[in-house]
């Protein structure tokens, strides 16, 4: 005999078919069995390599961030730097009128002389200020012409694509690399072709020069940190030479694509790279790296300073092509974008070259 209670039966009913059915009763007994889901086809499922998996994902993220509207609010910080700001402007010109007054009580000479020299000054500040200015002026033109281009890119829109292009040559006008490709884009000005072919072949006659030059200026960067952090003997030469070549090489990739920043600028923009850096989980050595390194035969090869200088070079190249997304006025549409294996190969025969030399010379 079963344990189970019976439940009572239901009373009849009677129900309009043109009237709206009442909700089903739920049974708690008929939802305590699960019917179990089907098993997918594992014969339909494809996995992309570990490169393209990493690719897709690293350039998705890069875009991702780079595309986010940065938030601009009320902090307390920014009200503190700028009162101590306004105070330091003060007292400096409080200090000034103090310093010229007492020019003239002694000689007028000495007050005039001063006189000139302030204005000196502020003529000095103001150029600075300016350049900075402009300098911030041209990051956010990159920024804009980027999001510009995904935009137009996105909705295949023939007229934002026109404007697109349009900017790209502005900001790329002071390159001799580019005269070929802006030439022969003003010869398809008034050709009916579609937005995103528009925007790849911009991208092809423009950029692809100019990212020539940034791998380059990228592998130049790597080598000198792997052959620096292989030979100095103290970690603080090491962290301070790598700082300098990390900040030199954000500055050179800027001015490469247009940019052009100061001072604020380059500062801004440095920050920035370690935002994506971070975003994308490259600021460590990764298993990608040592997996490239060990995959090489780098390891058994090579002496342990010599390892260590690769790999300090493999992390600047991924600083470099962090830089690389950040300043390019296009994001990668149609154009193979570098990534950190391209440079494995050339840094390894740089460091096979400094162990035969030291072996020749010792």
């Amino acid at each position: 005999m079963s344990d189970t209670p019976e439940r009572p039966p239901r009373r009849p009913t009677a129900f309009r078919i043109d009237a709206p059915q009442p909700p089903p009763v739920r049974d708690p007994l008929a939802e305590a069995v699960r019917v179990p889901r089907a098993v997918p086809d594992l014969s339909v499922l494809s996995i992309e390599p570990d490169d393209a998996i990493e690719r897709d994902d690293v350039v998705s993220a890069l875009e991702a961030e780079a595309a986010a509207p940065r938030r601009r609010g009320f902090s307390f910080g920014k009200l503190f730097l700028g009162a101590l700001a306004a105070l330091a402007s003060v007292a400096v010109g409080l200090a000034l009128d103090s310093l010229i007054r007492d020019l003239f009580a002694r000689e007028d000479w000495l007050g005039w002389a001063g006189l000139g020299l302030v204005a000196l000054l502020a003529i000095g500040a103001a150029g600075i200020v300016g350049r900075e200015m402009i300098g911030l002026m041209r990051l956010a033109a990159v920024d804009r012409e980027r999001r510009a281009a995904r935009r137009a890119y996105d909705l295949d829109s023939e007229s934002e694509a026109k404007l697109v292009v349009a900017g790209l040559k502005t900001l790329v006008a002071g390159k001799p690399e580019t005269a070929e490709g802006r030439a022969r884009l003003d010869a398809l000005a008034d050709d009916v072709i579609d937005g995103r072919d528009r925007i790849a072949l911009a991208e092809r006659e423009l950029l692809i020069p100019l990212d020539a030059k940034a791998r380059a200026l990228i592998l130049e960067s790597a080598k000198r940190v792997s052959v620096v952090t292989a030979v100095s003997p103290k970690a603080i030469v090491d962290i301070s030479y790598v700082l300098f070549e990390t900040v030199r090489l954000i500055r050179r990739m800027s001015e490469l694509y247009g940019a052009r920043p100061g001072t604020i600028g380059l500062i801004r923009l440095t920050r920035d790279v370690v935002a994506h850096l971070a975003v994308t989980g490259s600021i460590a050595i990764g298993d990608n790296i040592v997996g490239q390194v060990v995959g090489h035969g780098l390891a058994a090869r090579l002496s342990a300073r010599l390892g260590e200088g690769v790999v300090n070079g493999l992390l600047t190249a991924r600083v470099g092509l962090a830089a690389m997304d950040l300043c390019r006025p296009l994001p990668f549409l149609r154009v193979r974008r570098p990534r950190i294996g391209d440079f494995v190969g050339d840094l390894m025969r740089l460091a096979q070259d400094e162990k035969g030399s030291a072996q020749r010379s010792g």
